[in-house]
């Protein structure tokens, strides 16, 4: 079972080190203990809102983006898929029993 705490610490690690920040880049410029954000990377620690908002600052990315990329690894994870529309088969189906019931 998946963890938010998981994966927001997987997104931010990802996040890092596409800019190619060191985490002791980004604990500094965070103002964040570098244990501590190693702890959260890791999924061993629960980031506060204000700890998530000054390492989204540090990233220079935006927390909604962060909790977007968190989401769609939950999405993945659960495999659920919503479709936009109805399936053909379901049509097709419905409109053969309503031909039937009518007879």
């Amino acid at each position: 079972m998946a963890l938010v705490r998981q994966e927001i610490g997987d997104v931010l690690r990802d996040l890092r080190q596409m800019k190619g920040f060191t985490l002791r880049q980004v604990a500094s410029r965070a103002s964040v203990a570098l244990g501590y954000l190693s702890e959260i990377e890791r999924g061993q620690k629960e980031a506060s809102s204000e700890i998530l908002a000054s390492v989204a600052d540090a990233l220079d990315v935006p927390i909604s983006q962060i909790m977007h990329m968190v989401a769609e690894r939950f999405a993945a994870v659960e495999t659920v898929v919503i479709p936009d529309t109805v399936p053909a088969e379901f049509v097709t189906n419905y409109d053969s029993a309503r031909l039937a019931n009518t007879r």
